[in-house]
């Protein structure tokens, strides 16, 4: 099974480079005419890279630039660019205060002026204003619960566009009258514009009532200004943005298949639109490796199940891991002396939850390691540990930040 996890390693690294955006960017903007002053702004997970190709196309005619990251997703100076780094996934005070600036630089321009929005995902919680009177501490407060309860990623947006002073559609107008130019790399299921990002130069398909709906479906608990601020409709037109979108899972599964079919697999892309609870999503692409191997159904091995989305995690104890660690930990469990099956899975963005791993990469082989040393996956999991288990059975992937953001690759090989 050696070969088969280099083989897996490649798949990941391959499918990875394909989907950095620099390329993407740069072609957005070729050849692009904009008008007399150029500011770009860049936000999110990937927000160097995209800055770094706008800034290698347009150069010396950008008038200003920030980037605003994530803590350590910065690599080094940019000519041209501030460089501002933040908390993710919940915001902080250099969220705040790095959004300010832009906000700052936004203001007083020109209809004949331009500002350039490179969006990648994270970019809800790295970009973001308190709306009305609320504080940081009113949007950490919800974040969290959000996070911890499952709701899945269009839910939580709803939320934060209805709560935020520069989310769904806001920011584009503190931009106006200048033209918005927006260039996004998607991490929203769908590809749905409004959603990425919380959609700031976007108009906003969500609603008050959708949102306190969310908050009766979960049962979180809100202040009577946060609720006075959740019912503040969000902009339902915006006329002076133009979007394309960039970036995509299906791009990331599309190259994942192509090198696996390099490397002897026959390819299959089962879905880009899991969206279900982490673990029992790896078990089932577990289940279907076992198939594979044991009926031939639906492929004959050597073969390579490919799937991409965002699982959610409901949290249920105070251990440290990430969606994609707990779908690799759940799927080692239901491989458990199967040889010849490989399964993988990893965020885009090489980062996994609060943790320095993309995500884990198990085998028949795994969950016996853990057993030798008493290391029940079933408890591991219920305390939402997973990065420990996977880490003492060496099988977590840490590629750092990667320069993209097009949600999550999940994988089984089998031979």
């Amino acid at each position: 099974m050696k070969k088969m996890k280099k083989d897996a390693q490649r798949i990941m690294q391959s499918a990875l480079v394909q989907v950095l955006p620099d390329a993407a960017v740069k072609k957005a903007l070729a050849g692009k005419q904009f008008g007399e002053k150029i500011i770009v702004i860049a936000i999110g997970k990937a927000a160097w890279n995209m800055a770094r190709a706008a800034g290698e196309i347009l150069g010396q005619r950008i008038t200003m630039g920030f980037v605003l990251t994530k803590y350590h997703h910065g690599q080094g100076k940019l000519p041209g660019f501030t460089i501002l780094e933040a908390s993710h996934p919940l915001p902080d005070e250099n969220t705040i205060a790095g959004t300010d600036q832009i906000i700052q630089a936004v203001s007083g321009l020109s209809p004949e002026d331009t500002v350039i929005f490179l969006v990648s995902g994270g970019g809800s919680a790295l970009f973001e204003k308190p709306a009305g009177n609320l504080t940081l501490n009113d949007l950490l407060e919800i974040t969290d619960q959000l996070l911890k309860c499952g709701a899945d990623i269009v839910e939580m947006n709803t939320i934060r566009k209805h709560l935020s002073g520069v989310k769904g559609g806001k920011f584009a107008a503190l931009c106006a009258p200048a033209r918005v130019y927006t260039i996004a790399l998607s991490d929203i299921l769908g590809d749905r514009p409004d959603a990425i990002a919380s959609g700031p130069t976007c108009a906003d398909l969500s609603t008050s009532e959708e949102a306190f709906a969310i908050l009766r479906k979960y049962g979180l608990r809100v202040s009577e200004k946060m609720k006075v601020q959740l019912a503040v409709e969000t902009p339902k037109e915006v006329l002076n943005n133009t979007m394309l979108i960039t970036g995509s899972v299906k791009a990331l599964c599309l190259a994942a298949a192509k090198e696996a079919e390099a490397l002897g697999y026959t390819p299959f892309i089962l879905s880009t639109l899991v969206d279900c609870e982490a673990k029992e999503a790896g078990r089932f692409l577990a289940s279907v490796g076992k198939t594979i191997q044991k009926d031939g159904i639906p492929l004959q091995p050597p073969c390579a199940v490919i799937c991409g989305g965002e699982t959610i995690v409901k949290i249920t104890g105070q251990g440290k891991g990430g969606r994609n660690q707990e779908f690799a930990l759940a799927a080692a469990a239901s491989i458990y002396g199967w040889n010849d099956i490989v399964i993988g899975a990893i965020g885009s963005d090489g980062t996994d939850g609060p943790t320095d791993a993309a995500g884990g990469l198990v085998d028949g082989n795994t969950k016996g390691i853990l057993d030798e040393a008493g290391i029940s996956i079933d408890e591991v999991l219920a305390k939402n540990n997973s990065h420990m288990a996977l880490e003492f059975a060496n099988a977590l992937v840490v590629t750092g930040p990667t320069g993209t953001n097009v949600n999550d690759l999940y994988f089984v090989l089998v031979r």
